[in-house]
This record gives C-alpha cells, sequence and structure tokens, in this order.
C-alpha cells in the first residue's frame, strides 16, 4: 500500500466517525413536542370533575364551542398564574370570537385544591375561565387522557410541590384534540395562534 493511499484511507475514516460523531449529537438533542393531523382526537378523552360553583362538568358540557384547557393547582408560584392570565389577555385579543372559546383550568393537585380553593383562587383571573377539582382518581384519569406530567415533592411539614408540564390543550366543538400550545407564549400570541386554529378549515 502506497504512502498516499494511506493518508487518503486514513483521512477518509477521520470523516467518517466526525459524521458518526456529529449524528449522535444531534440525535441527543431534544425537540419540542409536535403535532401532526393524524394527532387529530388522540388525546383527551371522556371525564366528570366538578365546578368552582358546584355544576357538575363532563366531556359533553361544551360541546359546540372550542375549549381551551390549562393544567395546573392554585399552590403554583409561577406557570399557573401566568397560564391563566395570558388566558385572559388571549380572550381580550379575540375580541367577539372569544365567544366561541371556553377556557377551563383542570387542577393536578385535588386535595388542596378544593372547590371553595378554585372559586377564591378564580378571582384574579378572567371571569370566563372555569376551574375544575374532583376525587383523586377523576383527577388521574384526566391526567392519563392527556398524558400530563405531573410529580409530587413532599416537603418539610407536611407540605409538598407539584411538578407538571406546561400546555394549552386545544379542543374542537366535536370534542377532538386540535392542537397543543406551549404555556410560556404570550397573552397576545396564544390569542393569535387560537384565532388561527378557530377558523383552519383544512
Amino acid at each position: 500500500m502506497t504512502r498516499n493511499l494511506r493518508i487518503l484511507l486514513a483521512c477518509a475514516l477521520a470523516v467518517m466517525v466526525i459524521a458518526t460523531a456529529g449524528l449522535a449529537a444531534l440525535l441527543l438533542i431534544p425537540s419540542a413536542p409536535q403535532t401532526t393531523n393524524s394527532m387529530v382526537g388522540a388525546l383527551g378523552g371522556p371525564f366528570t370533575l366538578t365546578a368552582a360553583d358546584g355544576r357538575i362538568v363532563t366531556d359533553q358540557t361544551y360541546r359546540g364551542k372550542w375549549v381551551l384547557i390549562y393544567f395546573g393547582y392554585t399552590s403554583c408560584p409561577d406557570a399557573c398564574p401566568t397560564a391563566l392570565n395570558n388566558m385572559g389577555v388571549a380572550l381580550d385579543r379575540l375580541g367577539p370570537e372569544a365567544a366561541a372559546l371556553q377556557p377551563v383550568f383542570i387542577t393536578v393537585d385535588p386535595k388542596r385544591d378544593t372547590r371553595e380553593a378554585l372559586a377564591e383562587y378564580l378571582k384574579s383571573f378572567d371571569p370566563h375561565i372555569v376551574a375544575l377539582t374532583g376525587s383523586e382518581e377523576q383527577i388521574a384519569a384526566v391526567v392519563k387522557e392527556y398524558r400530563v406530567y405531573v410529580s409530587g415533592h413532599p416537603e418539610s411539614g407536611g407540605n409538598y410541590t407539584v411538578d407538571h408540564s406546561s400546555f394549552y390543550y386545544l379542543i374542537n366543538p366535536e370534542g377532538k384534540f386540535v392542537r397543543v400550545i406551549a404555556g410560556d407564549v404570550s397573552g397576545e400570541e396564544l390569542g393569535e395562534r387560537l384565532r388561527h386554529w378557530m377558523n383552519k378549515t383544512v
């Protein structure tokens, strides 16, 4: 084997190693959640929960309206109050179109989030938002249906915090899941995305 051929083979091997390493690095980078047309109807399902005012609410209650659901809890320090405030901003952004949308807040902490606690919490946000709670079994079921990440963390004194994923779930008037929207978008951006999907015909 000539010296030039050995050098050429060594260079080719080096290129292959670098390309393989680059591909491996790309595969390790987490990507943002994506949804496609094939996912429509993939999330969600039947549920029966209780609203802050005592009404029984099921997955059938808001048929004929778009529904925007956010999962969280009243002791949440940042993400939940920000998300609910942005729901209100989005409703303002939609203007008259907001009449076709029902915003819903479902607790992931039914032990502390009683009807009374939710009613008090909602006083700080847009009055059109409906808050729902239920038994631990009911909440666990709806959390599973929407594939919400929830993890409790005990603290001293018997207290605890709850980690949870932060997304808005958009449901169409027929009760089918349409889109997941990141929970950290601004209220203005949320309103524009909702307008887009609520007016999308294909």
